[in-house]
């Protein structure tokens, strides 16, 4: 069964860096895009940055310039460095793989559990 375990949030002051990690585990054989997305409280789940397996990201605007996502292929495992970080990026921050298992099956969307970043003032 595949399973994206989160870790890496915690309470930071504005202006401070995290840094996110996913792994990702449970009878891969291939995973497309990773990528982060992110649900403050009282708002719908954003996009916060997405990374194919070539390596090729894609940002959301505000976090462009402050937030890196890459990716160890053989570890099955994305991270999103976050720098320079606002109160505005508190919020629930989940992983998502879009996962093969078998050379012959389609992919599947999965998600993380879900970490919780908190910047303060």
């Amino acid at each position: 069964q595949v399973q994206l375990v989160e870790s890496g949030g915690g309470l930071v002051q504005a202006g401070g860096s995290l840094r996110l990690s996913c792994v990702t585990s449970g009878g891969i054989w291939h995973i497309n895009n990773m990528g982060w997305y992110r649900q403050a409280p009282g708002k719908q789940r954003e996009l916060v940055a997405t990374i194919a397996n070539s390596g090729s990201a894609n940002y959301a605007d505000s976090v462009k310039g402050r937030f890196t996502i890459s990716r160890d292929n053989a570890k099955n495992t994305v991270y999103l460095q976050m720098k320079r970080l606002m109160p505005e990026d508190t919020a629930v921050y989940y992983c998502n793989a879009d996962v093969v298992k078998n050379w012959f099956e389609s992919s599947h969307n999965y998600w993380g559990q879900g970490t919780q970043v908190t910047v303060s003032s």
